[in-house]
């Protein structure tokens, strides 16, 4: 059991993963439901938290890391979703590319083979344009720095006027019964159309995303969809995706 203040750094740690409820966090640290309720009215009046219905999550999304820092981590199991990903394409697919280190991966894989694709994932144009078998719509936009990505009302236009068979998509966490968060609502903005305009949706996303939410933007997800995740996804972890509709492939397992 914890007691009093040196509980709440672990609050803190704990509601870093997303939003919890106090029976949990009760039965975490070994007390009271009426006592986790007072340690977070604390942290509410110091405005760290947001209480919710039940529960609390951290009051201020995580500083977003950059481009070049997302590169480099968890990229042994980035590659492995790239290559059980590409595993789910029949030839000549349409496909739409969201942003993102781990959508990047999976898009270098595609030299050598057929698709159509479109895409708002600027790093990836490098790699596509002029591939063999490959053809490359770009959707123009404002480009996020952040992300080398473009989004905006004239990427919207452009992707309403398109269709694919399948979109390829991340995001910064998922969460059961809320989707895919990200920092910025015009990148779920995109996100939601991009599901809109495709026939099926591949998730890919490394396991220390999954139940993670860490930004306050979200994109839902359809009633059916696949999770294209690494070995170290916990049954936990998979059950929650499976309960929200996803069919989960865990790369290397």
């Amino acid at each position: 059991m914890t007691r009093g203040r040196h509980r709440h750094p672990l609050l803190l740690e704990a509601l870093q993963a997303g939003e919890v409820v106090v029976e949990e966090l009760a039965e975490r640290f070994g007390v009271s439901a009426s006592t986790i309720r007072r340690d977070l009215q604390q942290l509410a009046s110091e405005k760290t938290i947001r209480r919710t219905y039940g529960g609390a999550v951290i009051a201020h999304p995580l500083p977003e890391t950059s481009l070049p820092e997302r590169e480099a981590q968890a990229r042994p199991e980035k590659a492995a979703i790239a290559r059980a990903a590409l595993t789910l394409l029949a030839e000549d697919d349409i496909l739409i590319l969201d942003g993102g280190s781990t959508v990047a991966a999976f898009g270098a894989g595609l030299a050598g083979r057929r698709h159509p694709i479109i895409t708002n994932n600027l790093p990836l144009v490098g790699v596509l344009a002029g591939a063999p078998g490959l053809t490359l719509t770009v959707l123009g936009g404002a480009v996020r720095p952040g992300s080398m990505s473009t989004m905006g009302p004239l990427a919207e236009a452009a992707l309403r006027r398109l269709t694919a068979d399948k979109a390829v998509v991340s995001g910064d966490g998922f969460v059961a019964g809320r989707g895919l968060c990200e920092a910025a609502i015009e990148q779920v903005a995109l996100k939601s159309l991009m599901i809109e305009q495709a026939g099926e949706v591949v998730v890919l996303m490394d396991s220390s995303k999954l139940g993670r939410a860490t930004q306050g933007a979200w994109a839902p997800l359809p009633r059916r969809w696949t999770l294209v995740t690494d070995a170290g996804a916990t049954q936990a972890q998979c059950a929650e995706a499976e309960a929200a509709g996803a069919r989960v492939v865990r790369a290397g397992s």
